[in-house]
Formats: C-alpha cells, sequence, structure tokens
C-alpha cells in the first residue's frame, strides 16, 4: 500500500491504496465521491471524466498515485459556492441535456473542459470534442445545445429534438 495525497475540490484528500488503484476508484470508494461514475473501465464511455490540473481526464485509465500532489476536480465540486447549479449544468437542465444522467457528469466536465479552452465553440467543435462521450439515451443533440447555451451563445434557432 501506498500513501496518496491530492486536492479535490479544494480540499486536500489523501488515503492507502494499491499501486493499481485507479482514480476513479479512490475518488469514488475512498472519498466517497460517487458521482464520477464508472461505465466501462475501458476508456470508452467517458462517464468518468474529470479534471487534473485544469486538464480534463477519464479517472478509469488514470492510476490514483499518477495524481499525487494534484489539483482534481469532480462534479461534486462544479456547482456554485451556495449550492445553486453552475451555468453548465443549468444549461443541461434548462435544454434537456440529460435523460438516465449517468453519463451527465463525464459531459458536464468535458463541458468545462471545453469552453474554458474554446468559450464560443461551434457545434461541431462541440460534437467533436465530445467523441470520447458515451450517451444511450439523448442522441447529442439537447447536450450541444446545453453547451452552446453555457457559453452564451443564441440557441432559439435550434430546434428541440
Amino acid at each position: 500500500m501506498a500513501k496518496v495525497s491530492m486536492t479535490v475540490n479544494g480540499k486536500a484528500a489523501s488515503g492507502e491504496v494499491e499501486g493499481r488503484t485507479l482514480l476513479s476508484a479512490f475518488l469514488r470508494d475512498s472519498l466517497g465521491l460517487t458521482g464520477t461514475h464508472v461505465g466501462c473501465d475501458t476508456s470508452q464511455c467517458g462517464a468518468c471524466v474529470v479534471h487534473v490540473d485544469g486538464k480534463a481526464v477519464k479517472a478509469c485509465t488514470m492510476l490514483a498515485l499518477e495524481a499525487e500532489g494534484a489539483e482534481v476536480a469532480t462534479i461534486e465540486g462544479q456547482a456554485n459556492a451556495d449550492g445553486s447549479l453552475n451555468t453548465i449544468q443549468q444549461a443541461f437542465q434548462d435544454h434537456h441535456g440529460l435523460q438516465c444522467g449517468f453519463c451527465t457528469p463525464g459531459m458536464v466536465m468535458s463541458a468545462a473542459a471545453l469552453l474554458q479552452d474554446n468559450p464560443k465553440p461551434s457545434e461541431q467543435e462541440i460534437r467533436d470534442y465530445l467523441e470520447g462521450n458515451l450517451c444511450r439515451c439523448t442522441g447529442y443533440h439537447n447536450i450541444v445545445k446545453a453547451i452552446m447555451a453555457a457559453s452564451g451563445q443564441d440557441v432559439s434557432s435550434i430546434a428541440a429534438e
């Protein structure tokens, strides 16, 4: 067992892990942050996307020990300080960008990373960026619309599906 320490959602976090412990397992099992979903364990679905030192990563393909000393942000840390939904989360709600909700944490975290790098992405840029995130319910249309709305773009001409 090895000790790992990191900052998660602005708070110091540490624990004992086996060398093979994935970051997703550490977040969920050791820290109780179950918003980081595990859908495939093979980096295919994107449900486990978190931010490590400001970059979107799939937590099911990163060892917890690789995050030693890192700043990690999960979906639990995305809400506003008063607990209300942040801009991206609210846009997902307003534009029906979720259904069953399983992919939503990864989609929101991916959207946050995209908007940090590209504040006004086109529809195609959003679709390209989300290529590594799978949704079995929505068909992506309203997810794309929600991300465009979160970026401050007018989505009134985009038909709902």
